[in-house]
């Protein structure tokens, strides 16, 4: 069964090859070589002694273990600021950040440095680097996978033990261990026998070459390669054989027959739950246990097992019920990149444990603590990550479970729309009207009017269920006047933004607090979602001189906060003095998007469907002021766009050749009946979202921007691309820049803006 898994992933092209090794305690069970080691330039066929580019393995292996072996000598404690070690990495608000939380990836910092940026070299700069990133969120809040967090803790090793990391890994573990193959750097005389990866990237200095080498025996990951090919993160070398005897070593209780690596306690700390409470993903110090990165549990080892994947294609995972460890090496990036041992990995680990017929007695009275037992005692619910609380209450809930008491005596004016609905559906309004001792004076409506289906300047009204004035502040006015504001004491805003800095509804709550601030209105936000989460940031923050309608503030694109938290920003840092009061959501976190809220989607405008068009829409959106579709008028805005004078299937291939993570394109034909080329035939792609969070959207915007006018550079309108993506993006795009070096370039606006906001974020 093993081996038909395999060879179906070498036949469906996920993997050129593999080495997999499945020990029980101190013996082999299974031991075989399948597929091709290289197929280009030439042809080699998989050895069992094959060297492979562990990726992130090193994370585990390399880097943990060293960090624990520290902390068994007393040298270092997990509570231990990291600006102990590295005094300068204390800036920007990163003083508290611990060495247990770049262990459990919960330290705030992001996922890597930026790699545009072609000129830096060096270990060094590295950390001077990551000593400059400012935090996206506060220790121990949010779970974000981070290579920075690994190549800190390397740092941290290297400084505490008074010598190299890569050093200090030979002396204290391969050697010890025997583990002949395992090193970083290998010497050219192992390279016959290390498996390939892919053609030197542009980020992948140094090549062998103007970029083409195959990388051999050259660390893939770019950061590590800019490093010198030693990092915390990445770079480790080994074979199955070599993992094997550290997989015996952990699963033994930290020792290999008289060779004692660890202490069994310090193993036992190291794989067990150590997130903070309540998190979805659960992981130990370094080790994955039960998230979204640990499909290579398969389907069958229990809780309490453990492991680690490499982007490369490397996987290990360990079960010390069964005192099972399966080792699946492959280099699924050779040679284009485009492989995927996801799937391979899972099915193999399935296998093996369904082959275990008897587990010892013995094994499993000494390990009862992995039952899942400690999981509950350590506070954290083993689940997968993608399962969703759906328990958020939005503010106009909480303001109702609080029995509306903060409006009580007042006389309100409700800027809403068909999105202010409380969990059980019931309209804002409605709620808001049949309340005895709350007045409400008049209703307030944003662009697309009060019932979010108009498309175009809206006209004030008056409601016929409730008789009310609805004053419409996207019409003759952005602004409310004196004469819609005459009666009313409290303003309350209750909308549903799309959390892109372009969305009028933003603009809208903004004049509100200017025009309230100068009358002493007071003014109620009712918070809800960011429904593309709360976490991530992309995007060039426009200029000042380029603020209006569509961009209230300069900040960037995806702006990663709710409406409530820009309400308190807004009123704080363009001083606008208003009494301002936000009632907060419940249940809700950063890393939530809209469906794992459990509240009810409703069209926040008439174009915007689905989430799948909300997550695309911070790039799709950002490029519609040209002469392009994006989709009105179809049953996909957003999903897909086009014009007359595009050519469909050469766009999809020049997209797709771009390999952006978490999207493909493919070419189709669409007539819309309104909007931007109504009734006439448009030509372009469709957009399929594979994965939403490697997805960065304002990246596809500008990449279709780029595609657009390297191929059609007479009609494609591309000066236009500026009303949203600001004036320098064209700049850069008419200059033939690179797409990934224009969103490089927004980094800067990006950690300036995580560091303004950490001030005003109200959840964790």
């Amino acid at each position: 069964m093993v081996d038909g898994a395999i060879e179906k992933a070498i036949a469906d092209k996920q993997i050129p090859g593999a080495v997999l090794l499945v020990g029980r305690g101190d013996q082999v069970l299974y031991r075989k070589a399948y597929g091709m080691r290289s197929l280009v330039p030439q042809a080699e066929p998989m050895t069992l002694d094959t060297v492979f580019d562990m990726a992130s393995v090193t994370k585990v292996v390399a880097t943990t273990t060293t960090v624990m072996m520290l902390v068994e000598d007393g040298r270092i404690r997990l509570n231990d600021r990291v600006a102990t070690y590295i005094p300068d990495f204390g800036r920007h608000g990163k003083g508290d950040i611990t060495i247990r939380h770049l262990l459990t990836h919960v330290s705030g910092l992001r996922p890597d440095l930026d790699l545009g940026d072609d000129s830096w070299r060096s270990s060094e700069e590295a950390i001077r680097r990551a000593c400059e990133e400012v935090p996206a969120s506060a220790p121990g809040e949010r779970l974000v996978y981070s290579d920075i967090n690994f190549f800190l803790l390397a740092e941290v090793v290297s400084r505490v033990a008074g010598m190299p990391f890569e050093r200090f890994v030979q002396e204290r573990l391969a050697g010890p261990l025997g583990m002949r193959d395992t090193m970083f750097n290998p010497p050219a005389s192992l390279r016959p026998r290390i498996a390939p990866t892919e053609l030197c990237t542009p980020y992948g200095w140094p090549c062998e070459g103007p970029g083409q080498a195959m990388l051999r025996g050259i660390v893939h990951d770019p950061t590590a390669r800019r490093m010198g090919g030693v990092a915390g993160h990445a770079g480790l070398f080994s074979t199955a054989a070599d993992l094997a005897r550290y997989c015996r070593m952990v699963l033994g209780g930290g020792a290999l027959g008289t060779t004692r690596i660890l202490s069994p306690l310090t193993v036992i700390k190291m794989t067990s739950p150590a997130t903070p409470a309540g998190m979805a993903s659960v992981r130990a110090l370094g080790w994955d246990l039960d998230s979204s990165y640990s499909s290579n549990r398969g389907e069958l080892f229990p809780l309490g097992s453990f492991g680690h994947t490499g982007w490369t294609g490397t996987s290990v995972w360990m079960d010390p019920v069964t005192q099972t460890y399966v080792i699946l090496l492959s280099n699924r990036v050779h040679p284009d990149g485009k492989g995927d041992a996801g799937p391979v990995r899972a099915r193999v680990a399935t296998i093996v444990a369904s082959a275990l017929r008897q587990l010892p007695a013995e094994s499993v009275l000494r390990n009862q603590r992995w039952t899942g037992t400690d999981f509950a005692a350590a506070g954290t619910a083993p689940r997968r990550a993608d399962e969703a609380d759906g328990r958020t209450l939005a503010g106009i809930d909480v303001l109702r479970a609080d029995g509306f008491a903060l409006l009580r005596g007042r006389k309100v004016g409700l800027i809403t729309n068909h999105t202010g609905r409380a969990r059980a559906g019931e309209a804002t309004i409605d709620l808001i009207a049949g309340l005895k001792d709350v007045t409400l004076v008049a209703l307030f409506s944003p662009e697309h009017g009060i019932r979010g289906i108009v498309d175009e300047q809206v006209d004030s009204s008056r409601d016929e269920k409730t008789g009310l004035p609805i004053y419409s502040l996207y019409g003759a006015t952005n602004r409310p006047t004196d004469d819609m504001l005459e009666g009313i004491d409290t303003l309350v805003v209750d909308l549903q933004d799309i959390g892109a800095r372009f969305y009028t509804y933003t603009t809208t709550m903004g004049y509100v607090m200017e025009e309230a601030a100068k009358r002493k209105i007071a003014v109620v936000v009712l918070d809800r979602p960011n429904p593309v989460n709360g976490a991530s940031i992309e995007g060039p923050a426009v200029a000042e001189r380029e603020l209006s309608f569509t961009a209230y503030y300069p900040m960037p694109v995806r702006h990663g906060m709710t409406l409530g938290e820009l309400a308190l920003l807004f009123n704080a840092e363009k001083k606008i003095g208003a009494d301002l009061t936000v009632v907060e959501m419940k249940h809700w976190d950063r890393d939530s998007w809209f469906d794992q809220t459990g509240l009810t989607w409703v069209n926040p405008s008439p174009n915007m469907r689905n989430m799948v068009a909300a997550s695309l829409y911070p790039g799709i959106g950002a490029i519609e002021a040209s002469n392009l579709s994006v989709g009105r008028g179809t049953d996909s805005p957003f999903e897909q766009f086009g014009a007359p004078w595009i050519d469909g299937p050469r766009l999809a291939a020049e997209l797709n050749r771009r390999s952006l993570p978490g999207v493909r394109f493919y070419p189709l034909s669409f007539t819309p009946t309104s909007s931007r080329f109504a009734n006439e035939l448009c030509h372009g792609v469709f957009i399929i979202v594979t994965d939403r969070d490697r997805m960065r959207p304002v990246r596809v915007g500008v990449e279709v921007a780029s595609a657009l006018y390297r191929l059609f550079p007479g009609p494609f309108e591309v000066d236009k691309v500026g009303r949203l993506f600001g004036a320098d993006t064209v700049k850069r795009i008419r200059a033939g820049d690179d797409p990934a070096a224009i969103a490089t370039a927004w980094a800067r606006d990006e950690s300036a803006w995580r560091l303004l906001r950490a001030k005003y974020l109200k959840y964790r």
